[in-house]
């Protein structure tokens, strides 16, 4: 793919719904790496991006950096880099000026953002998230884990559990909110929302989950601050 201008689900004030596991999967120009696109603003190969992101077993890339940063949620797999091997369930917040040479022997799932961290202060991350306890919520059968906050950036980020998503009510997100589901899944009054499916919630709308199964969601609130518009 050339390296052209290109807008996916660049309007913050829509309502959005990705499904992924509709989509097929398209190669990236590392060749064994696979890519499921949910939103891009920018060049294909070097604008914002939001997608999931599959290495095939052996995969690997060449050293490079990260203007604006990136943030990788291992879904499944081992990701690897020369800092660590990162199995499913860990969090990673890769600053603006990080550099690394990523890989995986036996394969891996990733949900990615790329330069939507702008900020040469921000902390490195790299947290098991599985190993973390996880904390009471002031939401009816919901509970949470911290995974990035920090001052004076306007975004944060977390991962929460629904035990009973009809318990919960009305949640409401003055600043918009992106959703992504790692396990189960939820319903609301406009769908079905299965694992692996990416929500973004435009600012001041809200979301009224009424399904009884539980739901495991990554959810980031205060990032359309650092997102491009087309």
């Amino acid at each position: 793919m050339s390296n052209t201008q290109i807008s996916l689900n660049t309007d913050l004030d829509q309502r959005v719904v990705v499904r992924t596991d509709e989509l097929d999967w398209t190669p990236s120009p590392g060749g064994h790496v696979l890519r499921k696109r949910l939103h891009l603003s920018g060049r294909s190969e070097s604008g914002q991006v939001t997608s999931v992101v599959r290495y095939l077993p052996g995969a690997r890339f060449p050293s490079h950096d990260h203007p604006e940063g990136e943030e990788i949620l291992v879904l499944d797999g081992v990701f690897c880099d020369e800092y660590g091997d990162w199995p499913a369930g860990t969090y990673l917040l890769n600053p603006e000026g990080f550099a690394h040479a990523p890989y995986s022997e036996e394969g891996c799932t990733l949900f990615v953002k790329l330069r939507q961290f702008p900020g040469h202060e921000r902390d490195h991350v790299a947290t098991q998230t599985r190993d973390e306890p996880w904390r009471a919520s002031v939401k009816k059968t919901a509970s949470w884990k911290k995974l990035y906050a920090q001052e004076p950036y306007a975004d944060f980020m977390r991962l929460e559990h629904w035990e009973n998503p009809s318990d919960i009510g009305e949640i409401t997100f003055p600043q918009g909110a992106e959703l992504f589901v790692l396990s189960g899944s939820f319903d609301d009054e406009y769908g079905h929302y299965p694992t692996h499916t990416w929500l973004r919630i435009p600012a001041g709308e809200s979301l009224t989950p009424t399904s009884q199964e539980f739901c495991e969601l990554y959810i980031k609130e205060g990032g359309f601050t650092y997102l491009r518009q087309a």
